[in-house]
């Protein structure tokens, strides 16, 4: 077996896992929900407040966009901010209409490294350092507004925990970025910055779901299992995160004893207008920009000597 073909069939399998598990989880779900009332709640949705959450959503992958080209240029790479949000946005195009396959991060470290010349492991520490800070700001933000929901109201000697999790999050993402990124140190506090601000920005944009679904009530508790179950999908085992989420919805509300319909419509709905806001990186064509690497020029410079 040669070694592309390996590498086909690990895509195609892991293209497969994605789709049983997206399918089994949404099935479990939509089995157990009022399919009608569900459907009552979405075609009702305010049209006004939708297009305020698409607005934020897309805020936020701006600053996201941002926050990864400031990464970028810590390890000598030089983009222009246009040329990085056409690839920032093919990029989730990728993540979410071609799973299994090359994704979006992957396609980045492509473009890059054929048109810029920078090592592959300098540009996955970009990509990869750039998750990590947004995984510390949610699970702080998680934490945040766990407090104040009805989670601690039903499981009150918990909530210590959570206080101690909020309070070392940052000390020790600081700790991580001085310890194994050391490159990453001077941009730490803008990006950290930059972080909340893509979490806050995309609660404000649940938020506004909420507000076209006419949920007026336990909001807060609403946009607490929003962010819980947007740590869900973290891990790529569905596509494009759904159905991990509609399954934190579900076990969360049920939980609180709250309505199912209401949380599963802003999770699809929220779905929904990450595939809409995705679309446009279809359009994107990425060719070598006149921006450079200074690594790659450093490079250059050092073989000519």
């Amino acid at each position: 077996m040669t070694k592309a073909s390996s590498s086909i069939k690990s895509k195609v399998f892991k293209t497969v896992v994605q789709i049983v598990f997206t399918v089994g989880a949404l099935a479990i779900v939509l089995t157990k929900t009022d399919l009608d009332q569900l459907w009552s709640i979405i075609s009702n949705a305010n049209p006004i407040h939708l297009l305020s959450a698409i607005l934020f959503f897309n805020i936020s992958k701006v600053v996201n966009a941002f926050r990864l080209n400031r990464y970028f240029t810590a390890i000598g790479l030089r983009l222009s901010g246009w040329y990085n949000l056409k690839l920032y946005y093919l990029g989730m195009f990728y993540n979410l209409f071609l799973p299994g396959g090359i994704g979006g991060d992957g396609y980045k470290i492509y473009v890059l490294k054929k048109h810029h010349g920078l090592k592959v492991v300098n540009i996955f520490s970009a990509v990869f350092w750039d998750r990590v800070s947004g995984i510390f700001a949610l699970i702080f933000l998680s934490a945040a507004l766990i407090l104040p929901s009805s989670f601690a109201a039903l499981h009150p000697g918990e909530m210590q925990w959570l206080w101690l999790i909020a309070g070392i999050t940052y000390p020790l993402s600081l700790l991580l970025t001085w310890l194994f990124q050391r490159q990453f140190m001077s941009v730490f506090f803008i990006t950290a910055v930059e972080s909340l601000l893509i979490q806050v920005t995309q609660v404000i944009s649940a938020l506004f779901i909420l507000m076209a679904l006419s949920a007026s009530s336990h909001q807060i508790d609403y946009l607490a299992i929003f962010l819980i179950s947007s740590v869900a999908t973290i891990l790529p085992i569905t596509i494009g995160g759904a159905g991990a989420r509609e399954v934190t919805f579900y076990y969360a509300l049920n939980h609180l004893a709250l309505d199912v319909n209401t949380g599963i419509a802003l999770s699809l709905v929220f779905f929904g207008i990450s595939a809409i806001s995705s679309l446009p990186g279809i359009l994107a064509k990425m060719r070598h920009e006149p921006g450079h690497s200074l690594a790659a020029v450093s490079e250059e410079q050092a073989e000519k000597s």
